[in-house]
């Protein structure tokens, strides 16, 4: 299966804010959209970064009443690591793993075309699981 399979069914939109938003408008956003991550973008097409939830909690810490008034491009991560559509769950999720994130963007060389999240990972994955099993059962009661 590939993240492509995942973007169908999810669909490929992408919720995200701009650089100058303040953290406490990335906050509302996020908990708005009941999402864990956003994508910062400047013109709402390119991809300049990603703020999630660990971002700001992470911020909490540090700067306190402060954090309010910082601008997502302050706790952003800049280098965003990424996949493409014909990529597989497996090698994504072993992306996700070996880097201990939970959100990727999806990019097909120029643009962005979606955000697939840990959930979204498990969520295919065990559908897969759920069919094999269901196959199997399906052998083993007709050669009874």
């Amino acid at each position: 299966m590939k993240v492509a399979d995942i973007l169908k069914v999810k669909g490929s939109d992408v919720i995200s804010v701009k650089p100058s938003d303040t953290v406490r408008d990335v906050a509302h956003k996020l908990m708005q959209s009941k999402v864990g991550a956003l994508v910062v973008s400047a013109d709402g097409s390119s991809l300049d970064g990603i703020i999630s939830e660990r971002d700001i909690a992470r911020a909490v810490g540090s700067h306190h009443r402060d954090i309010g008034i910082l601008h997502a491009s302050d706790l952003m991560t800049r280098s965003v690591i990424t996949c493409g559509p014909g990529d597989t769950i497996r090698d994504v999720a072993k992306l996700m793993t070996e880097n201990r994130i939970r959100h990727v963007p999806v990019s097909d060389g120029t643009r962005l075309i979606g955000l697939v999240s840990i959930g979204d990972i498990l969520k295919h994955r065990l559908d897969e699981v759920m069919l094999e099993t269901r196959v199997l059962r399906d052998i083993a009661i007709s050669n009874r």
